[in-house]
C-alpha cells in the first residue's frame, strides 16, 4: 500500500502542506521500502474544484492513505469514495509523518479536518470554515449537536490551527536560512 502525502517540496526531506487540493506537491511513498515518487500538484492553482481534481489525480495513482494537515469535504469525500483513507494532522518532514503513520501515532480521520474552501486566497486559506458561507462542516459530513461534541469539534479546530502555525513557522526559519 503506498502513502500519498502532501508536500511544500518533492522529496522525503520537504515539509508536509498543511493544504490537500492545493499543495505544491505530492510525495508518493512505499512505507516499507521508503522509495518515492514526486508529483507536482497540476490542480494547486485551478480556479475551483482543486481538492476534488487533486483526489481524482491522487486515486489514480493507487494508493491506499493521504498524509495531509488538512482535507475540506469535497477532496475528502472523493478520497473515500475510492477507499482511500484520509488522515490529517500531519505536519514536520514527510519522512517522519509516513514513519509517525506506520507506529499507529495518526490516525484515519471519520470526516474532513475543515471547512469548503479552507485551503484558498493569501495565507493559506479564508479562515475555518468561512468559505461560500456554507458552516464549518459541509453537505454529508455529521456536525456536532451537543455541547461537548461542539467543544471538541473546537478544540480538534485549535490543534489544526496550531499544527498548521507550526508549519509555517518551521518554513518562514527555512527559507530564513536560505537567503
Amino acid at each position: 500500500m503506498r502513502i500519498a502525502v502532501s508536500a511544500l517540496a518533492p522529496d522525503l526531506d520537504a515539509e508536509v502542506d498543511a493544504r490537500f487540493g492545493r499543495c505544491q506537491h505530492f510525495v508518493i511513498v512505499d512505507p516499507e521500502s521508503m522509495e518515492f515518487e514526486a508529483l507536482e500538484n497540476s490542480s494547486a492553482m485551478a480556479a475551483g474544484g482543486a481538492g476534488i481534481s487533486t483526489a481524482q489525480a491522487i486515486a489514480e495513482k493507487g494508493v491506499g492513505v493521504v498524509l495531509t494537515g488538512n482535507c475540506g469535504p469535497n477532496a475528502y469525500q472523493t478520497l473515500s469514495a475510492a477507499g482511500i483513507q484520509v488522515v490529517t494532522g500531519a505536519s514536520g518532514r514527510i519522512r517522519d509523518a509516513v514513519e509517525a503513520y506506520k507506529a499507529g501515532k495518526l490516525r484515519p480521520n471519520a470526516q474532513p479536518s475543515v471547512g469548503s474552501h479552507y485551503g484558498v486566497g493569501v495565507g493559506g486559506g479564508r479562515g475555518m470554515g468561512r468559505g461560500m458561507g456554507r458552516g464549518m462542516i459541509s453537505q454529508g459530513a455529521p456536525q456536532a449537536t451537543t455541547p461537548e461534541e461542539k467543544i471538541e469539534e473546537l478544540k480538534a479546530q485549535i490543534e489544526a490551527m496550531a499544527k498548521q502555525m507550526d508549519d509555517i513557522q518551521r518554513r518562514i526559519a527555512q527559507l530564513g536560512k536560505e537567503t
